[in-house]
């Protein structure tokens, strides 16, 4: 069954409507601070899993619109991105890339040593490591390609992209809980109290919002928005096949930072913030639903058992590493906590994930500027650079044990 444009939107809003049901309605998911969109579309993608089982029925969803919503997130990201905050990110910032580089390498040691404790060849465990988990899928289907050509592994890119979802889904699940547990060590005084928050400084930390929004608040956020499109897909077609080649959300995300300062340090111009939260959040929560809505949880199912016991695995290595490392190094404070969930999210799944880990937290117990600013920056842009320069280490260490 194929979902065109409108019948998508629609099941992804019902979706989002049910998690936040649910979310309310079930004290254990509101504990531990599971996403709503994890939460509905995850529920819904066991039913489909069970239609499919059943009745063998098979469902289509409209991708375009989900890598839409996916560049729309992005953009606000760019465009929220004031450098008078960002140059605030400094040492934290390269302290966090530090501890995300730490963790990929990790994640490959444990994937190929695990994989050949296993019995499969050490590339499966650089499927099973930061080709999947920390790249997800885009980074996943391009490595997939060039594992087939260097060991020749049969139906790498169905594996990878089993791999992602599985990553995806429990990057989502773990970051509440982990960062329930950290929350316990903090004594009360340490958590922000939400009363005393500047709204006027929140960026996609909170999506309850106090500031009035208009009709032209929203019409200049939507054309800078679709400005970020327009030039960043314009910007990928350009660099293709060059060295300069980057995914087309960094591009967004790139032009939205440059329209952003541009308006606010050159002209002057008073961006407005509370539109760029409000459609940057609607974005991301639309795009989770769909990608969730669209896992085919079977293709899970037929996982070699050795492939899933390493998945398993590295659920447990990105947990224990969030609370030991990335909380440690980040400074054991409330902002440590929502770094360290965030972390949770894009160290196995995606940096939409990350966020929406952080805005579960935050809506519950207060803002983190620092986690907000820090994350989408790593998560988008470095990690990719970081993970693709390191897989080339530890593609080399494959063929050398491979051989």
């Amino acid at each position: 069954m194929i979902f065109n444009t409108y019948e998508t939107i629609a099941l992804a809003c019902l979706v989002l409507l049910l998690g936040y049901f649910l979310v309310k309605r079930v004290r254990l998911l509101s504990r531990f601070n599971i996403p709503e969109p994890v939460v509905g579309g995850f529920l819904v993608a066991l039913i489909l899993t069970i239609v499919h089982q059943i009745w063998g029925m098979s469902f289509t969803f409209d991708t375009d619109l989900q890598r839409t919503m996916m560049l729309v997130f992005f953009s606000s990201i760019g465009l929220s991105a004031n450098f008078a905050r960002l140059v605030k990110g400094g040492k934290p910032l390269i302290i966090f890339l530090i501890a995300a580089g730490v963790l990929i390498a990790i994640q490959n040691t444990v994937g190929i040593f695990g994989s050949m404790a296993l019995g499969l060849d050490p590339a499966y465990g650089l499927i099973a490591g930061s080709v999947t988990l920390t790249g997800g899928h885009g980074t996943g289907a391009a490595w997939a390609e060039i594992l087939t050509e260097e060991f020749g592994i049969p139906g790498a890119l169905e594996l990878a992209m089993a791999c992602a979802t599985f990553g995806l889904v429990f990057g989502g699940i773990i970051g509440g809980p982990v960062a329930s547990f950290l929350l316990r060590r903090l004594h009360k005084q340490e958590i922000p109290e939400d009363e005393n928050v500047d709204d006027v400084e929140e960026v996609f930390e909170k999506p309850v919002y106090r500031r009035k929004i208009n009709t032209r608040s929203i019409i200049e956020t939507v054309t800078m928005m679709s400005i970020c499109l327009f030039v960043g897909q314009y910007l990928d077609e350009l660099t293709k096949g060059g060295a300069w080649r980057l995914p087309t959300f960094v591009w967004c995300l790139f032009t939205g930072v440059i329209i952003r300062n541009s308006l606010t340090h050159l002209f002057k111009f008073k961006v407005a913030d509370e539109s760029i939260d409000v459609l940057g959040t609607v974005a991301l929560s639309i795009f989770l639903a769909i990608a969730l809505i669209s896992l085919k949880l079977w293709e899970l199912a037929d996982l070699a058992l050795p492939v899933f016991i390493l998945l398993v695995i590295q659920v447990g290595v990105m947990a224990s590493f969030a609370i030991l490392v990335t909380y440690r190094m980040m400074g054991k404070d409330y902002d440590a906590v929502v770094l360290s969930a965030g972390h949770c999210g894009f160290g196995l799944g995606a940096t939409p994930t990350a966020v929406a880990n952080m805005q579960a937290i935050t809506s519950h117990y207060g803002p983190s500027h620092k986690a907000f600013l820090i994350v989408p920056m790593v998560g988008a842009f470095f990690i990719d650079l970081l993970n693709n320069s390191l897989l080339k280490v530890f593609l080399s260490l494959a063929s050398y044990l491979h051989a």
